[in-house]
């Protein structure tokens, strides 16, 4: 997870690729959006490598996995 940082003054503390302001959320996004990690790079963040789009992906498994989930029966 090296490639994840989380500091309190980018961002206002959101989570982003290290050594850049681009936020998980924001790379969640275009990936939701249907865009191919190659897209990503090409069209929106040249400075970006496949692995730090991958490891966008890790930190939220990650993330879900550490979270008590507690379903309420409707």
């Amino acid at each position: 997870m090296d490639r994840i940082s989380v500091n309190s003054q980018i961002h206002f503390g959101k989570p982003c690729i290290a050594g850049t302001r681009i936020t998980v959320q924001s790379i969640l996004e275009l990936l939701e959006g249907g865009l191919s990690f190659e897209t990503i790079i090409q069209d929106y963040y040249p400075d970006l490598e496949i692995e730090d789009i991958k490891a966008c992906i890790q930190y939220v498994i990650a993330l879900v996995a550490a979270e008590d989930i507690d379903l309420v029966s409707a």
